[in-house]
């Protein structure tokens, strides 16, 4: 049997968590959720009239931004800048979204395309929907286990080419 990651673990776990996220690192950005079925796209599969996107959802994150790069190629210096989120699991559960690939948060006035995600993040190393009660060495570690965060790799994307008009945030 497992010593820690049991209910009452995770508990205090996401109670700390939620409070260094809120209250302490106080960073949040807005995630725009990308609408598949009202873009249009043409016969190559790209948007054809712009995409559409349902938001903007306020979460709290842990933003961690990465060093700009000016690329030289065939057409001129290009502007490369790359921002990594971690937001809450629980979190997302509440707000009832999943950041997937496509989408885009808004950080500091600035656009951001997610690229990647990454849902491996376990508390304990035990992933809480793997079904561990076939072991029959460790019994009941079907009842440990927490997937903490979801981690967003993401690039920027200039505001002209997102189209997303600010009404009110």
């Amino acid at each position: 049997m497992a010593l820690f990651g049991s209910s009452r673990d995770i508990s205090m776990f996401r109670y700390v968590n939620r409070e260094l996220l809120g209250d302490v690192i106080t960073q949040q950005c807005a995630l725009y959720k990308y609408v598949l079925d009202k873009t249009k796209t043409n016969m190559y599969g790209e948007s054809s009239g712009g995409k559409f996107f349902d938001g903007p959802i306020l979460l709290n994150a842990l933003i961690t931004v990465n060093n700009n790069t000016s690329p030289i190629d065939d057409f001129g210096v290009n502007f490369d800048w790359s921002i990594e989120v971690a937001f809450l699991r629980d979190d997302l559960v509440d707000a009832n979204t999943q950041p997937e690939v496509g989408d885009i948060i808004l950080y500091q006035e600035s656009y951001f395309e997610i690229d990647n995600t990454i849902h491996a993040q376990y508390f304990a190393g035990k992933d809480p929907d793997y079904p561990y009660n076939q072991n029959p060495l460790n019994p009941g570690l079907e009842n440990f286990g927490y997937n903490v965060s979801v981690v967003c790799n993401t690039h920027y994307v200039p505001a002209d080419r997102v189209n997303i008009i600010k009404t009110r945030l």
